[in-house]
């Protein structure tokens, strides 16, 4: 058997790069190239677009839709890093351990979207909450969410790693203050929410990881549930998922480090509180989990293979 071809279209950005290093040393795929004075001409783009098994956007929104518009053959399969289709109709969201129906979904899906970096830690412990009964579609939810900077690409990277950069960037700086946050329509849409988050990104002086926490009132909640209940509800609810785990309530730790879990495809839902008040954080690496990590395992997904090939 052949092995499936896969080109990656925006390699050279942050995402790119990391997906081709996840695949760089595997012998079970055959990775196409672009010469790289071509990667802007459209015939040579649209010729490897079509020649792949398996395409991989990494680029802006607008250029992944016509990256789309590109493809003429029906076996050509995509998953998108960019916004573009994260609620497009047609495209499937790439978060697989949401539930059997998203991974039946994904494996059979020519067009996966896969999730923003913020969006997943929110998700993640949204989600199956609603599913459940525990939050109400109407609940007002509110978050934050402490990143680093690498998310930013590279010019964000190489601001931060200027060794004359500006002095201030050794504090934390709340972002995105109209409250707009790109990553505001997934979030709603795949959870269901009648309204949109109250969504405060941050970030930190740290190259990788992320700690995106949602807080919640057990008054406003159906049966009054405490972090206890919650959190015996989300560690069934992934009973089994590779790649999420629920620590024991209260967490690993007295405290919560934003990068524990970078440079791994690991996402870790911990649940902090008491009977009145709920703290949910989704500790992850937003590099991994919440972009290229999540990524090729969509691909292996896709592809029939172990969801872990390649992620260990």
């Amino acid at each position: 058997m052949s092995k499936p071809k896969i080109f990656i279209d925006g390699r050279e950005g942050t995402t790119g790069l990391q997906i081709d290093a996840r695949l760089a040393h595997r012998d079970d795929l055959e990775l196409l190239t672009i010469d790289p004075e071509k990667r802007k001409d459209t015939e040579a783009r649209r010729a490897l677009l079509n020649a792949a098994d398996l395409v991989f956007l990494c680029l802006p929104d607008g250029e992944a839709r016509t990256a789309v518009s590109l493809i003429g053959n029906p076996d050509t399969r995509v998953i998108d890093a960019s916004t573009a289709h994260r609620t497009a109709e047609g495209w499937v969201y790439g978060f697989p351990e949401l539930s059997p129906e998203h991974r039946a979904a994904v494996a059979a899906s020519k067009r996966v979207a896969n999730p923003g970096c913020h969006a997943s830690g929110l998700i993640s412990s949204v989600y199956p909450l609603v599913r459940l009964g525990i939050l109400p579609r109407d609940y007002p939810v509110t978050c934050y969410s402490l990143t680093g900077y690498s998310g930013g690409g590279k010019k964000l990277i190489a601001e931060y790693e200027d060794p004359d950069r500006d002095p201030r960037h050794q504090s934390h700086r709340i972002y995105g203050l109209n409250l707009k946050h790109k990553h505001l329509a997934e979030m709603q849409t795949v959870c269901g929410l009648s309204r949109p988050p109250l969504f405060s990104p941050i970030l930190g002086d740290f190259y990788k990881g992320m700690a995106t926490s949602v807080l919640l009132h057990s008054d406003l909640l159906p049966g009054h549930p405490g972090a206890a209940e919650i959190r015996e509800a989300l560690a069934k609810w992934y009973d089994g998922a590779r790649f999420v785990t629920v620590a024991p309530l209260g967490g690993d730790e007295s405290v919560i480090y934003a990068d524990t879990l970078a440079g791994t495809n690991q996402l870790r839902l911990i649940v902090c509180g008491h009977e009145d008040q709920t703290m949910v954080t989704a500790l992850f690496d937003n590099l991994g989990k919440g972009a290229s990590g999540a990524a090729v395992q969509n691909m292996n997904i896709m592809l029939g293979l172990p969801e872990e090939t390649g992620l260990e």
